[in-house]
């Protein structure tokens, strides 16, 4: 069910992106800048801004947008000095809930989330409260559909995969940090082609919420990730789909 549930909820923002074009592509080119910082701005030997890159273009990003924020990144254009800033907190529920943030003014991007999470049944939790419930890793969203499963799993599995599950219409595919890019290439080349992909903070447990209580969860998570300083959301709940539609019937 969880893995069910972010690809419901990564379809949906897919559509509100639609919408929300420009806030989409200032929290890209964030990433962007502070991924070539951190590891230079060679997509080619910086995974991480490869993979900011990739994301910039599948949103059709105009490129003179994404090279722009990596000078900015690497210090050829003045720019802004974004800080990596992550807090954790609780939810209805008692869903676990870990934010991350690039922000220029932490008390200003604390201020906000705190606001948010008590607007919504919600709190603020101390550092190190909840990161124990989750793991760093690589996911890769394929459309079932489009794929045999047997073949899909033997390509994931043979570009270094730690797993492949499948949720309804969409495979999941799970790897380590190390394995990340290479499992994204071994799919590209075994022909199979992809939805999505991104490095997560993936739940070790869930805690599944259906009813009244998943949509207060639902609006929750959609105005934590509508505040400009938030990157990713990212909760233990189990949420089903139907709830998804529910919150935008």
């Amino acid at each position: 069910m969880a893995g069910h549930s972010k690809w419901a909820q990564i379809k949906r923002k897919k559509a509100v992106n639609d919408n929300k074009r420009g806030q989409h592509f200032t929290k890209l080119i964030r990433e962007i800048t502070v991924a070539a910082r951190a590891g230079g701005g060679d997509p080619a030997m910086n995974p991480r801004l490869r993979l900011a890159v990739d994301t910039a273009k599948a949103g059709n990003m105009p490129a003179e947008n994404i090279e722009r924020a990596i000078k900015k990144g690497t210090g050829e254009l003045e720019g802004v000095d974004y800080q990596e800033v992550s807090y954790e907190g609780y939810g209805p529920g008692g869903v676990a809930i870990y934010i991350e943030t690039l922000t220029d003014n932490a008390n200003r991007t604390v201020s906000d989330i705190r606001y948010v999470l008590s607007r919504n049944e919600g709190s603020l939790g101390t550092s190190g409260s909840v990161a124990w419930q989750f793991e760093r890793k690589g996911q890769i969203y394929v459309d079932a559909t489009r794929y045999d499963e047997d073949s899909a799993m033997l390509a994931a599995l043979e570009a270094g995969a730690e797993d492949l599950r499948r949720d309804e219409d969409v495979y999941v595919v799970t790897t380590d940090l190390t394995s990340f890019a290479a499992v994204q290439h071994g799919l590209k080349q075994a022909g199979i082609g992809f939805e999505e992909a991104e490095l997560a903070m993936v739940a070790t447990n869930t805690v599944i919420v259906s009813g009244a209580e998943a949509q207060k969860l639902i609006r929750l998570l959609d105005a934590l990730d509508d505040l400009d300083d938030v990157q990713k959301v990212h909760s233990n709940a189990g949420i089903d789909a139907a709830a998804y539609a529910e919150a935008d019937a």
